[in-house]
């Protein structure tokens, strides 16, 4: 059975999260609806990531398998038709297909977020539902600096959601970078794999340092405490991207 590989970039404002709910309009139900609406199949694609409610993309990665043997700019094109006929706010970037032991979630070593904060007293225009607006300005170094307690191996209960149902609280840090661009600053982060809303949670303590109510010293207390308790506000899910995923083997 012939399986693709896409790319896909959304706008996760009008959706209910990615994964397929019944009665909800998501992420996965537009694209399955797409593909079924081109071939007739009734299909369950794979994504790298269950990104949440109001939650963009700009780089999830999906798969599917199709009866047919499909070339792979047809079924990018037939998706592409159908989802704008629908008005969805989903496109798909580019297809391939790949081999039935690749695997969308499974094969990935790495997954990237951004996370956009708008710094300045006017309120967004043009992005609104795209970045988080902060009207006090905040410092980014003092941000950066808190951000490199993240880097490695930790115990991130205090930035893991209560609901998170994943076995382990471990996981490795490999990036986290907070940098100003003009009136955004924006954080980094990237590792194999995250908690659930363990960016979200990171970035509203991090702002509690950007405004000065915490030091990074403070931070880092907090992560070693292994307390949600110890969590800052968590962030708003409006600035929040998945922007990229990496594969074993590839660049």
């Amino acid at each position: 059975m012939p399986r693709y590989r896409f790319t896909v970039e959304y706008d996760g404002s009008a959706y209910n999260g990615f994964q397929a709910q019944q009665d909800q309009p998501t992420v996965q139900g537009a694209i399955e609806a797409a593909i079924t609406a081109f071939s007739g199949q009734g299909v369950r694609i794979a994504a790298a990531g269950r990104t949440d409610t109001g939650v963009h993309a700009t780089g999830q990665t999906c798969h599917v398998n199709l009866d047919r043997d499909w070339p792979a700019r047809t079924v990018m094109n037939a998706m592409n038709a159908h989802l704008m006929t629908a008005g969805e706010a989903v496109s798909i970037l580019d297809c391939a297909p790949v081999s039935e032991e690749w695997h969308a979630r499974f094969t990935a070593n790495g997954r990237k977020y951004l996370y956009r904060i708008l710094n300045r007293q006017g309120r967004p225009a043009l992005d609104r539902g795209r970045v988080w607006h902060v009207k006090k300005p905040l410092d980014a170094a003092a941000m950066h600096e808190a951000a490199q307690s993240l880097g490695g191996l930790h115990d991130f209960t205090t930035f893991r959601d209560a609901h998170c149902q994943a076995k382990s609280p471990l996981k490795s840090l490999d990036v986290a970078c907070v940098s100003r661009m003009g009136d955004e600053i924006h954080l980094v982060f990237e590792a194999r794999s995250f908690l659930h809303r363990q960016v979200r949670s990171m970035t509203g303590s991090l702002v509690e340092v950007g405004l000065g109510r915490w030091s990074p010293d403070d931070f880092r207390a907090a992560l070693e405490a292994a307390d949600r308790r110890r969590c800052g506000p968590v962030a708003p899910s409006d600035g929040l991207y998945l922007t990229g995923v990496t594969y074993e083997h590839e660049a």
